[in-house]
């Protein structure tokens, strides 16, 4: 706790109040859409679990959002790809993302508040929210982000 009161009084040394980070760029409360992944990495329905590892791979990613075309139907976590995999009878290179994924993912809209993002990613164990405009994924918002605005704060 002290560590949070001195970070409060380091804030209104520098020139503005505690918590000042939390606030968006309006003055009003911080918006998911103030410190998600925008455009993030996606991938279609059909392909394969190995592509899904070489995506992850080649973009340092853990969250995959899933496409059937241009609109979002889930999402594949490096987690979900590793538990299948344990079946003996799956073979990376011919399973489907479809068969990994999870095919209702926490959703939000850009304007939803960071705070309301993050208490429900807690109370539900989410490692991420996808952030979606009309049917659209347009963006991402995961621990690593938490974190970072965390950093931020801590600064």
């Amino acid at each position: 706790m002290r560590a949070l009161f001195r970070t409060g009084r380091r804030a209104a040394a520098m020139g503005r109040p505690a918590g000042a980070f939390l606030h968006g760029v309006h003055g009003g409360p911080m918006k998911v859409a103030d410190l998600m992944t925008a455009d993030p990495c996606c991938i279609q329905l059909d392909e394969p679990l190995r592509e899904a590892h070489k995506l992850m791979r080649m973009r340092n990613v853990r969250h995959l959002p899933v496409l059937k075309g241009d609109q979002v139907v889930g999402l594949v976590s490096e987690r979900d790809l590793y538990l299948l995999e344990t079946l003996k009878s799956v073979d990376p290179a011919k399973e489907p993302v479809s068969e990994a994924m999870t095919e209702s993912p926490f959703a939000v809209v850009p304007g939803a508040r960071v705070r309301a993002v993050v208490q429900e990613m807690l109370a539900n164990k989410y490692g991420s929210a996808l952030v979606v405009e009309r049917g659209r994924v347009i963006g991402i918002f995961t621990r690593s982000d938490a974190l970072r605005a965390l950093l931020k704060v801590l600064s």
